[in-house]
């Protein structure tokens, strides 16, 4: 009776200590997601410009998705250059991210030794100061009379005067680098520091040079972390519009997320937000199945 009590137990372990987090998720997610929905589908009122929204699905008008899908692919497609921006954005500030973070990471995780704790406190630091001053700290680095054109000039020997802040795409994209790279480095170190180290001593010992094992070993079992860190960058990056107002203000460089923002200050443009909302979602949704994938079938070491 003992033995079979004890599988009877386990079997309702499990979702007994996952029900607190699908809890969690139906009230800040589903429950949230079904109000942008209901707002979407629901209507305006005539005189106050406020969203009504419509909770019954049978009840749901489709006119605002509508109206703001045949403005992405219509012929009339006002909002596709900001979705397009948007991803190709994301794409390169989550490249560079990888770019810096990785390589920061994996020194953190093999080479630091002593230093490994005092170097995880100077990664966690970024988080201590709000992202908003952040950002303020680089308005005035990039700025006219900033201290990056101050030092390009060399003390006022070269005429710098390059305006960073005035429309640069490029000026927002390394604004999301600076912005989202330290959420991309903690993921990277816990994966790069569980690998076990007689993995690649083992690798080393079978005649396998630094860039073969780090090719062959090191690399394919860091995946899942880099899928990870890429995941917790590029979804934020998706809805950010602070960095854009803030490093550009033109709307030459708006995202899908100044839409969001711009929308919801516009009277009566509510639903044509969750509308962009649901777009956004449906783009997360990708990388998402990917990163599934991903855990599900595992990592196969290549020999």
């Amino acid at each position: 009776m003992a033995e079979s009590a004890g599988p009877r137990g386990a079997r309702w372990l499990w979702p007994l200590l996952a029900l607190p987090g699908v809890v969690w998720l139906a009230l800040l997610f589903v429950a949230p997601l079904y109000v942008v929905v209901a707002i979407l589908f629901g209507g305006v009122d005539p005189i106050l410009r406020q969203p009504v929204p419509v909770w019954n699905p049978a009840d749901w008008d489709f006119t605002q998705f509508r109206y703001v899908w045949d403005h992405v692919v219509g012929p009339q497609p006002f909002f596709r250059a900001a979705l397009v921006r948007t991803v190709v954005y994301v794409g390169l500030a989550s490249a560079l991210c990888l770019l810096v973070a990785y390589p920061v990471a994996y020194f953190t995780a093999r080479f630091s030794g002593r230093w490994k704790g005092p170097l995880l406190f100077a990664l966690i630091a970024p988080f201590w100061i709000s992202y908003m001053m952040r950002m303020l700290a680089w308005v005035n680095l990039l700025q006219a009379d900033g201290l990056l054109n101050r030092a390009l000039s060399a003390g006022g020997f070269f005429d710098v005067h390059t305006a960073w802040l005035n429309g640069r795409p490029s000026t927002v994209v390394l604004g999301l680098v600076y912005g989202y790279v330290p959420y991309m480095i903690l993921p990277l170190f816990a994966g790069l520091d569980r690998i076990p180290v007689a993995t690649l001593e083992a690798a080393r010992d079978l005649g396998a040079s630094r860039w073969q094992t780090f090719r062959r070993v090191t690399w394919p079992l860091s995946r899942p972390a880099v899928v990870v860190s890429l995941l917790v960058t590029s979804l934020p990056m998706l809805g950010d519009y602070f960095t854009n107002d803030l490093l550009s203000g033109s709307p030459n460089t708006s995202m899908i997320g100044n839409l969001i923002n711009n929308s919801v200050l516009t009277p009566g443009q509510t639903g044509q937000a969750g509308a962009f909302v649901m777009l956004i979602l449906l783009v997360s949704v990708v990388p998402m199945l990917l990163y599934v994938r991903s855990t599900r079938t595992g990592v196969d070491v290549q020999s």
